[in-house]
């Protein structure tokens, strides 16, 4: 089943409640957090996530755009996140290991990320425990960017991983999605899309997330 995921990066943080209810029409709710370590930004952090948690009912789909994440693995999961994406550049695989099972200890659904300049075969050792995995088809750090087509082969190849050792998990991809490559994720094998300028830059969200619904 696709899922619609637009992401409040694109935002107005003034008008955060009246802009989430703008996408209320979407499966998912992708909250970008940003360190400006990880990567060159920095954007929003546990009490936001926490505030968000209060004032809407969708699935948060929390991703951690930061160093070492195991530290702040509790305090999302506490704040409300209901899946946590952690980017496996982030740290050393062990670490990485145990922010996952930190994940799984408090009830959280479980991703990794990977960065354009990460293969397609490094979620091997995570991916049989994993209920999602998040392709990220621009450099992690900032919305707006434009789709790296290079990306489809490495979402073909998580598809294939996928499909061989864990079924169920589904498959993110964020950057420069919109109507145009919606169609080209989708059939690389992607079935999550992020979208971020394409709904919260259009006239209409609801009608944007309707698009990116028919895209195939």
């Amino acid at each position: 089943m696709l899922k619609i995921a637009p992401s409040i990066l694109s935002a107005d943080f003034c008008n955060l409640e009246r802009d989430i209810g703008r996408v209320s029409a979407a499966d998912w709710l992708h909250v970008d957090v940003m360190d400006g370590a990880f990567v060159p930004n920095l954007t929003i952090g546990v009490p936001v996530v926490a505030s968000i948690r209060k004032h809407t009912g969708m699935f948060l789909d929390v991703h951690l755009m930061i160093d070492k994440p195991v530290r702040y693995i509790d305090q999302f999961c506490q704040a409300g996140a209901d899946l946590l994406s952690v980017h496996l550049e982030a740290d050393h695989p062990a670490r990485i290991a145990d922010a996952l099972r930190a994940m799984e200890a408090n009830g959280v659904k479980k991703a990794v990320a990977l960065r354009p300049i990460t293969s397609a075969k490094a979620v091997l050792p995570y991916l049989e425990r994993l209920d999602m995995v998040l392709v990220m088809t621009v450099e992690p750090g900032f919305g707006g960017q434009k789709f790296m087509e290079s990306q489809l082969d490495t979402i073909r190849e998580v598809r294939a991983l996928i499909d061989k050792y864990n079924p169920a998990c589904e498959l993110e991809v964020d950057g420069g999605i919109g109507p145009g490559t919606a169609e080209q994720v989708i059939e690389a094998g992607a079935n999550v899309l992020v979208a971020g300028s394409a709904v919260y830059g259009a006239e209409d969200p609801a009608k944007a997330i309707e698009l990116l619904r028919t895209a195939r």
